[in-house]
């Protein structure tokens, strides 16, 4: 990736762990504690563990981005070269798990070459560095374009090639390729291959599931959600040595075999597009409306059609259906699930609800109040934090049955049932904003069962799970749709869909599709 001229990449990091703890502020159990942890230059080490086990918590100590003493206490050491991480600048870069929290500029260009200026990256070379990181993740695109136009997907990337034009002596990925396209997320493992053997440097990624990963890695150290390290080893021994353990701990193991769905009838027809054309205006691109919100969006017209994606489409949404919307990251997938669910205006052909659905509001799902969507549409955002306006899970949960007005014991009710059901009690007090990408996920997911909506849209539903929160939003999903709710997913996760019964309808950006 590198040019002639380039200077000579850092020398690849030590990492030592002494006994380390954080616990964030206002919780009263610590997110990791007592672990104690080397790793030598040029390791490449696969962190696993449990949903909250606190894996995205010590790759954010490692980058030192925690904070101070009023974001949370800590105990025992971090050290980078025996340094403290917030005093090695340069030395380390972290890709989040939330990409849109790492796009920081306007323009593709400029955002990759963002943290290569703050380091003083020569001019010439900078530029050099960010077309070949674009080249390196597979981001075919122009340095112009707006970054408010991108994909979660294509966010993702644009975070890794401005970590890559970095070349840090140490990366932390936390979960690099969970939002991608089985393809792009191979492109991506490649890109972090090539600068690995390019730049010798460190590396500690966390994912969940093993394949993804595992010939890359000379290491596997397997977090312990009660405190310290359940495993640590050669990938090969690990696997073999401590399988059920990791099963019980949630670790996607390789082949780990999926469960079979159920068969369900297909009810009355809810949502039926013909010929629909979707698409993202300047007026609502990166636009979300929320709980009590009072915004309709415009009715389509040939100034929106300039702006529609080259694919149209017709489906039907039963009750009791399940529609899986798979395709190549940056395709369409999240805006057809936005324009579905009523929060994106159609921008060519027809999308009705049926009298079913409507139930009295108009057959315009993109003319409904927010109010009217609660029980009719619920959908869940690729990024769970978009749809987050409580200061507590519990509250967070109960935002939507109360702008029902439902009667107070009868919120309570589903309340608890969703903690439990989605493994979020032990956390019903804590600030949804300082929950792991895998609780986030969940509760965002609870917002919309809350409201019990005819119809599900879900956008990427099991990013961040390990293998038990996985089978456990599959249960709660697949009950939905036994009980004749409709389910809609934009999803990458061909198991998730198999596992939920859906068909599947090809989202493709460069031509039109029917299912």
């Amino acid at each position: 990736m590198s040019d002639s001229s380039s200077p000579r990449p850092p020398a690849p990091v030590a990492v030592r762990v002494g006994d380390w703890g954080w616990r964030y502020a206002g919780r009263a159990a610590w997110a990791v504690r007592g672990l104690t942890l080397s790793v030598e230059p040029g390791e490449r080490v696969l962190l696993l563990g449990a949903s909250g086990a606190g894996k995205s918590t010590v790759l954010a100590g490692l980058a030192g981005v925690l904070g101070g003493d009023d974001d949370g206490e800590t105990e025992g050491s971090l050290r980078i070269d025996g340094r403290a991480p917030a005093d090695a600048r340069g030395r380390s870069g972290l890709l989040l798990q939330d990409p849109d929290a790492q796009v920081i500029l306007a323009r593709v260009g400029d955002d990759v070459a963002f943290a290569c200026e703050n380091l003083g990256v020569p001019r010439d070379e900078l530029w050099a560095r960010v077309r070949a990181s674009l080249d390196a993740v597979g981001l075919d695109l122009p340095l112009g374009r707006s970054t408010a136009q991108l994909s979660g997907g294509q966010k993702q990337r644009l975070a890794l090639a401005g970590l890559l034009a970095m070349r840090p002596g140490l990366l932390l990925l936390d979960e690099p390729t969970a939002n991608l396209d089985p393809e792009g997320a191979r492109e991506v493992r490649d890109a972090v291959a090539e600068v690995l053997a390019a730049s010798g440097a460190t590396m500690i990624v966390v994912e969940h599931r093993v394949a993804v990963w595992r010939d890359l890695v000379d290491r596997v150290v397997v977090l312990d959600s009660s405190g310290g390290v359940l495993a640590d080893g050669a990938p090969d021994d690990v696997l073999a040595d401590v399988a059920g353990e990791l099963r019980r701990a949630g670790v996607w193991l390789p082949d780990e075999p999926a469960p079979e769905a159920s068969s369900v009838a297909i009810g009355a027809p809810l949502l039926e597009a013909r010929d629909l054309a979707v698409g993202r205006t300047p007026l609502f691109s990166g636009r979300r409306r929320r709980i009590g919100g009072n915004g309709r969006p415009r009715r389509p017209d040939d100034a929106l059609l300039e702006h529609a994606l080259p694919f149209r489409t017709d489906l039907t949404v039963a009750e009791g259906s399940a529609l899986a919307l798979t395709g190549r990251s940056g395709a369409g997938k999240s805006t057809l699930a936005l324009t579905l669910g009523g929060l994106l205006p159609r921008l060519g052909g027809t999308l009705d609800a049926s009298t079913v659905l409507a139930d009295g509001a108009r057959t315009d799902p993109g003319a409904w109040r927010s109010r009217e969507l609660l029980t009719r549409i619920g959908s869940v955002f690729q990024n769970p934090e978009h749809q987050f306006l409580a200061s507590t899970v519990r509250d967070e949960l109960a935002a939507g049955p109360r702008a029902l007005r439902l009667a107070p014991d009868e919120t309570d009710r589903r309340v608890a049932e969703l903690l439990e059901a989605l493994g979020l009690a032990a956390l019903a007090e804590a600030n949804p904003f300082t929950l792991s990408g895998g609780q986030k996920r969940r509760l965002s997911v609870g917002t919309a069962l809350a409201t019990r909506p005819r119809v599900l849209v879900l956008d990427e539903p099991t990013f961040g799970q390990d293998a038990i929160t996985w089978r456990g939003l599959v249960e709660v999903i697949a009950a939905l749709r036994a009980d004749g709710h409709a389910i809609v997913a934009a999803t990458h996760d061909a198991e998730f869909a198999s596992a939920v019964g859906a068909t599947g309808l090809r989202v493709d950006a460069h031509q039109e599709a029917a299912a």
